[in-house]
C-alpha cells in the first residue's frame, strides 16, 4: 500500500465564512464555469460526485448522499464545526495560501487553526501591485513604493503568485521590459485607473515578474486555460540560472505541456491540483500521464481550493487514491519496488514542497 502521511498543499485559497444555500455552494463547486444544463446542477460533474463521495462521511452521513441531505447537514453543523471536521479530514498537514482573492475568506491564520494545520502566505503581484496604486499619486512614487512593496513582502511569504498570463493571454516576453517603457506603461494605467482597478498591462506585469523573479523567492504563474508551453515558455528559458523556481499552476487540460516544461527546464515545476479535482473519477488516468513527462522531484500535489472546505478534501483525496492506484499498479506488476514508489510519492506529496519553498519539516 502507498502511503502519504503527509501532505503539503502547495497552492490554495481561504475557505469561506458564511453559511452556503444550495444555489450558492453549488455556484462555488462550479468555479465560475459557465451554467449547468437545464435540468442538472454542478453537482453533475466529476468534481461534484468526488464531493459527494468523500465528504458526507466526515460530517457523520454515508458516502454519495443526496445534495440536499449533504447541506442539510452542514447547516445542521454550522459553518466553523462542518469547516473544522472538513479540513481536518483531509490528511493536509501544510497550507500555502493565496491571499489575492476577493471576498469573506479565511487567511493563513484561520484556516491553519481551524485545520489543525500549518499555513504560509503566498502573495498575489498584481494586487500587490493594485493596493500600492491606489495610495501612490505619481508614477515615480508608485514605482518606488512597487518595489519597496514586493520586496517587504518577500520577507514575510514563502512564495509569490502572479495572474499574468490568464489577464494577458498571449505569450509572455522574454525579456524584462526597459525603464522608459516601464514609466510610459505605468503613466498610461495610472492616469486611466479607477481606484481599486486591476492591473492588466503586459508591461507592468512582465515588469512585475521582474521584479518578483529578483526577490529569489519561488514564483507560481498561473497558467489558465492556455498551453503552458506557448505563454511561459520564452519567459521560462530566460529565467534559467537566475535562482528562482517557476511553478506552474492550474495547466489542466494542458498538463501534459506543463509537466514536459518541468522535465526541460531545471528551474520549472509542474502543479497537480485542479487536473486531479476536475477529472474525478479518471484523476489516476491524468496523473499517469504527467508521470510520463516530468521527472518526480518536479511534480507538487495542492488542492487549488477556494471557497468550499470540501475543495481541500477532495484534492487530496483524489490525489492520495490516484497515487495509490498509478504507483501500486506499477509496484504490482514488478516495474516499480515498493520502496521506489513509496519515496516518490512522499516526493510528490510532501517533499518536493518542503524544499522549493524552504520549509522546515513538519
Amino acid at each position: 500500500m502507498i502511503e502519504t502521511p503527509s501532505l503539503v498543499d502547495q497552492h490554495c485559497h481561504g475557505v469561506l465564512r458564511t453559511e452556503l444555500g444550495l444555489g450558492t455552494f453549488e455556484a462555488h463547486l462550479g468555479r465560475g464555469e459557465g451554467p449547468p444544463a437545464p435540468g442538472t446542477t454542478f453537482f453533475d460533474t466529476q468534481t461534484g460526485f468526488a464531493v459527494r463521495r468523500w465528504c458526507p462521511p466526515l460530517l457523520g452521513l454515508e458516502p454519495h448522499c443526496p445534495p440536499a441531505r449533504y447541506l442539510a447537514r452542514r447547516r445542521e453543523l454550522g459553518v466553523l464545526e462542518a469547516g473544522r471536521r472538513l479540513l481536518r479530514g483531509s490528511g493536509i498537514t501544510t497550507y500555502l495560501v493565496d491571499t489575492g482573492l476577493p471576498g469573506d475568506l479565511t487567511g493563513p491564520g484561520e484556516l491553519a487553526t481551524t485545520g489543525g494545520a500549518e499555513a504560509h502566505e503566498i502573495v498575489r503581484l498584481e494586487l500587490l501591485a493594485e493596493q500600492v496604486a491606489d495610495t501612490s499619486g505619481t508614477v515615480d512614487s508608485f514605482l518606488a513604493n512597487l518595489a519597496e512593496s514586493v520586496h517587504g513582502a518577500a520577507n514575510g511569504a514563502v512564495a509569490f503568485t502572479s495572474v499574468a498570463g490568464v489577464r494577458q493571454r498571449r505569450a509572455l516576453a522574454a525579456e524584462p521590459p526597459g525603464p522608459g517603457e516601464v514609466r510610459g506603461a505605468a503613466g498610461r494605467w495610472l492616469a486611466g485607473r479607477q481606484v481599486g482597478g486591476e492591473l492588466a498591462d503586459p508591461v507592468l506585469l512582465r515588469h512585475l515578474l521582474w521584479i518578483a523573479v529578483a526577490s529569489g523567492l519561488p514564483l507560481q504563474l498561473h497558467t489558465g486555460a492556455a498551453d503552458p508551453q506557448r505563454s511561459f515558455g520564452d519567459f521560462a528559458r530566460s529565467t534559467a540560472g537566475l535562482g528562482t523556481d517557476l511553478v506552474l499552476l492550474h495547466g489542466y487540460p494542458h498538463h501534459r505541456s506543463a509537466a514536459h516544461l518541468a522535465g526541460v527546464f531545471p528551474h520549472v515545476y509542474a502543479d497537480l491540483g485542479p487536473a486531479l479535482v476536475r477529472t474525478g473519477a479518471r484523476a489516476a488516468a491524468v496523473l499517469a500521464e504527467i508521470l510520463e513527462l516530468a521527472p518526480f522531484g518536479k511534480l507538487l500535489f495542492s488542492s487549488g481550493a477556494q471557497g468550499l472546505p470540501e475543495l481541500h478534501v477532495v484534492g487530496a483525496h483524489l490525489f492520495r487514491e490516484a497515487l495509490g492506484r498509478v504507483l501500486g499498479t506499477w509496484v504490482a506488476e514488478g516495474a516499480w519496488s515498493l520502496t521506489d514508489a513509496q519515496r516518490v510519492a512522499g516526493l510528490i506529496a510532501a517533499g518536493n514542497a518542503r524544499r522549493v519553498y524552504g520549509l522546515v519539516d513538519g
